[in-house]
């Protein structure tokens, strides 16, 4: 584990996004609220935030990062479901994994949501958007549809 101790705490930032890619059916029952588990929309973007807040104990050597934000926005397309999570700490190190944890649990919620319905979706384009604070300054992804 990198040793943090001796970075000053700053305000910290990070936004990552996600997509579910399915049959056009299958977004339009998200839509209805025709998939039988439920509120797909919800489920994932609580997924979102508690898979945010247990990152360290998924990813090993990931620090333990006291959020002070999470936020998980779920949109339905014509063939898929578009995933942005962002999430701000004030601490040593940044949220960038809190971030891309988040996106990629609520990617598995709809993929669970919607199994029944369609086992032919796609998790992809797991991607970090931006993040700001930190030693490293900040970053934004040239490509954020993440082609």
């Amino acid at each position: 584990m990198v040793d943090v101790s001796g970075k000053p705490h700053s305000a910290r930032h990070a936004v990552a996004a996600a997509r579910v890619r399915m049959r056009p059916a299958t977004a339009q029952a998200i839509t209805s609220g025709g998939v039988p588990k439920g509120d797909v929309l919800a489920v994932a973007r609580l997924a979102g935030v508690m898979a945010a807040k247990r990152t360290a104990e998924l990813i090993p050597l990931c620090h333990q990062v006291p959020l002070s934000q999470v936020e998980v926005e779920c949109t339905v397309a014509e063939d898929a479901v578009e995933v942005r999570a962002t999430a701000s700490t004030v601490a040593q190190t940044g949220v960038e994994m809190e971030a891309l944890v988040a996106v990629s649990a609520a990617c598995l919620a709809v993929y669970d949501m919607c199994k029944a319905i369609d086992r032919e979706m796609v998790i992809t384009d797991v991607r970090l958007l931006e993040k700001t604070g930190g030693t490293q300054g900040d970053y934004r992804r040239a490509d954020p549809d993440g082609g």
